[in-house]
């Protein structure tokens, strides 16, 4: 995956009309079972909701997934709506949960069509949009006459590592940046390791 946008945070919007009101809970997530999970406090939080409509989407490019959700609401009134927010401000790795509580006039196809889109919206404006840019490690083992020398190469290089100890050895492993993979790597390349 490449660099990408997504939210900060968990974030509110709120849209109301005509009496209903739309409270759009915004949230980051990795998996199609966070997004669950957060539908679950979401659902939890509002017992008496009319409609709880959603939307993700996770990836990028060929590697997309994305589902909408409309609740019982008119068909494409709602999922798609909030998806087409995610998509316009450029995130990704996003749940959106629009909570509606009816308020006794109906608004119409396109009535709730904004109104999920500008409740969604609010929640943006209300997160901050970070880009994240992934990250890729390697292992390597290495003797512990050896771990000194490796240890200040790190340092040195403001790498950033984790270490496993056993009798013989310590594990190290190396998360950097894609773009730094080889040149992280060349920097162990005196050392004869083998990094998997």
């Amino acid at each position: 995956m490449n660099t990408f946008q997504t939210i900060a945070n968990k974030s509110e919007g709120l849209y109301k009309e005509k009496g209903s009101k739309f409270i759009a809970y915004a949230f980051p997530i990795n998996s199609v079972e966070e997004s669950r999970e957060k539908l679950a406090e979401v659902a939890e939080l509002h017992p008496k909701a009319r409609h709880i409509c959603t939307a993700l989407l996770i990836g990028q490019g060929d590697e997309e997934y994305y589902l909408a959700n409309d609740d019982g609401e008119p068909a494409n009134s709602a999922g798609a709506p909030i998806l087409g927010q995610i998509r316009s401000y450029g995130l990704t790795n996003v749940f959106v949960a629009v909570v509606r509580y009816f308020g006794g006039t109906k608004l119409g196809i396109g009535g709730l069509i904004h109104a999920y889109k500008t409740a969604t919206a609010d929640a943006f404006e209300n997160n901050k949009i970070i880009t994240v840019e992934p990250t890729f490690s390697f292992d390597f083992e290495v003797g512990y006459e050896m771990l000194g020398e490796i240890l200040s190469v790190i340092d040195r290089n403001n790498l950033k590592a984790e270490q496993e100890h056993n009798s013989k050895t310590a594990r190290i492993r190396i998360v950097c940046k894609e773009n730094e993979l080889e040149t992280t790597k060349a920097l162990f390349g005196k050392y004869d390791l083998e990094f998997s």
